[in-house]
Parts: C-alpha cells; sequence; structure tokens
C-alpha cells in the first residue's frame, strides 16, 4: 500500500540517478523549478519533468514538491484507523483518494491504518476526515502534533 509496484525493468539513467539523488531537497526556490534544475543538470526541462513523471507513474517516487512545517500553511494531522483485514485495501484505497491525504500505511498495531491529511484549515480538515468516516464507517483517531521534531529523510543514494 505504503509503497507502489516499480514497473522500471532497466537500469536507470543518469539523470534518473541525478535526480533522486541530488533532489530529494533542495528544490529549487524558482517560478520555474524544473528549468533551473535541468541547467545544473546539463539538461532540458522538458526532459527533467519527463523523466520525474516516469519516475513517479513507476512508483520510484510518490511526488514533488514542497514539504511545510506542519501547520504553517493550512492544517494537518496523522490519523489511525482500525480496520479490518478484509476491507484493509478498500479502505486504503479510499483514504489515498482523498486528494488531501499526503499518504497511508499499514503498521501491525490495533490501530493498522495510519495517514496525514492536510486541507487549507482546520474545518475542511475536518470535513476531509468525517468524510472517511462517512465513507467507511469506522472512526478516525486524529493524533495532531504538539511538538515538531524536524528529520531530513534524505540519504545517499549508491549506484554499485
Amino acid at each position: 500500500m505504503a509503497v507502489a509496484e516499480t514497473t522500471i525493468n532497466r537500469p536507470l539513467s543518469q539523470l534518473e540517478k541525478r535526480l533522486l539523488d541530488e533532489y530529494q531537497d533542495g528544490l529549487p526556490l524558482s517560478p520555474r523549478p524544473y528549468a533551473v534544475m535541468a541547467e545544473r543538470l546539463g539538461h532540458r526541462e522538458g526532459e527533467v519533468i519527463d523523466t520525474l513523471q516516469r519516475l513517479q507513474q513507476a512508483g520510484l517516487i510518490s511526488r514533488v514538491g514542497p514539504v511545510f512545517r506542519p501547520n504553517r500553511v493550512g492544517a494537518s494531522t496523522l490519523a489511525a484507523m482500525t480496520v479490518s483485514e478484509q476491507r484493509l485495501e478498500e479502505v486504503a484505497a479510499l483514504v489515498s483518494a482523498c486528494p488531501e491525504v499526503n499518504h497511508n500505511y499499514e503498521r501491525e498495531h490495533a490501530l493498522n491504518l495510519w495517514f496525514v491529511a492536510t486541507a487549507s484549515d482546520k474545518d475542511h480538515l475536518e470535513r476531509v476526515i468525517a468524510e472517511i468516516e462517512s465513507r467507511t464507517g469506522i472512526p478516525v483517531i486524529r493524533l495532531p502534533m504538539l511538538e515538531d521534531y524536524y528529520i531530513n529523510l534524505g540519504f545517499p543514494l549508491h549506484w554499485g
């Protein structure tokens, strides 16, 4: 659920490797960030955009875009649900279909489906979660952040 199956059955190109390695964070702050990336990488803007779209379609990346500190722009929460094994795939797909849901994942716990939802404001966020509850018939436990910690999840890739 949290990891899509990949569909690239060939070695990654140098451009793909560099995009994955060099742009895990630090996306250029520019009206045309892909043009800046392309210039730095010695490629055309369209080629960078097409390559990122292929990587996303193949399931190697989930998204390209900014990450804002929680609740600095809009409202967000971590949430959890207890979902029967028989409904887990169905409910996870429903949750993932909400544009406000960044990601969801299964955990080995009574609360076995977790997700992060982000919306323009608290009222919108509450409507999204209420809609998930209504459509699934399962209560959602809201786990708002009380204190934030910055963890850089980027790491150097080794291409052997």
